[in-house]
């Protein structure tokens, strides 16, 4: 049973929403303006936003932007517009996975069963599934590119300006830590560890999340967006491989 906070203002939608959430055992709190789903999050932990688009007082992008600067709940948004521009701002201001009106009830129920399947799995130990780098020497060095992957005596990794503590599980750049969640972290350190290696979704959900790829996630996606921004610059590092997924790149 998940709390979920669903936001829209079409009273009508939203009580159906609300009959079929509860028919499957969660609680549900409803807001039907921007600024009563703010005062709702920030008086109480929920597991799952459902948020539309179009809203009184403070449309859903807005809202968006607000929560990812101190909540990482996960966030489904709801909207009439279907232009592919729209569905990347949707996702790039922070929503975690994007659907757009008229939506199949169905579906909808089938997208807050898979991202709450996230949320209890993000929960839980994440096991590497690669095994460490083993160095033979302290003279041995991996080149990834105009500077050296060196490993250190505390096993940290270095790639210019960034640097990976996997014993303390942090991140900096230019000596500055970066606040990074658990999964853009894993990802990162997956990556980075395995240079020029591309790493298809299905992979990435399996053996970082743990489960298999259902055929409505945009999470891997998500994550490495929000990784890439963090990085700054490095994060052109991170590329895409068209029809595959994703790599740590030896290059630029």
């Amino acid at each position: 049973m998940a709390l979920i906070l669903l936001v829209e203002d079409a009273a009508d939608f939203s009580n159906l929403v609300r009959r079929a959430l509860e028919e499957e055992g969660h609680r549900v709190l409803q807001a039907f303006t921007g600024p009563d789903s703010l005062k709702l999050v920030d008086s109480r932990v929920v597991d799952l936003i459902i948020l539309d688009w179009m809203l009184p007082g403070m449309d859903g992008l807005s809202i968006c932007r607000h929560l990812r600067q101190s909540h990482l709940t996960p966030i489904l948004m709801l909207t009439a517009r279907s232009d592919e521009i729209d569905r990347i701002l949707g996702l790039e201001v922070g929503a975690d996975e994007y659907l757009v009106k008229p939506v199949s009830l169905r579906e909808l129920m089938a997208r807050v069963r898979a991202m709450l399947r996230r949320v209890e799995m993000d929960s839980r130990p994440f096991k590497n599934p690669l095994p460490n780098i083993s160095i033979a020497g302290s003279e041995n060095k991996l080149e990834i590119g105009p500077v050296a992957l060196e490993p250190n005596p505390d096993h940290h990794l270095q790639f210019g300006a960034l640097q990976l503590f996997p014993l303390e599980h942090r991140v900096t750049l230019a000596d500055e830590e970066i606040e990074l969640t658990p999964k853009e972290y894993e990802l990162l350190k997956l990556m980075a560890s395995n240079p020029g290696r591309a790493f298809n979704r299905e992979y990435l959900l399996e053996n970082i999340w743990g489960y298999e790829y259902d055929g409505f996630d945009r999470t891997v996606d998500t994550h490495i967006l929000r990784l890439r921004k963090k990085l700054g610059p490095l994060g052109d590092h991170i590329s895409t491989v068209w029809g595959v997924g994703y790599r740590f790149a030896r290059n630029i």
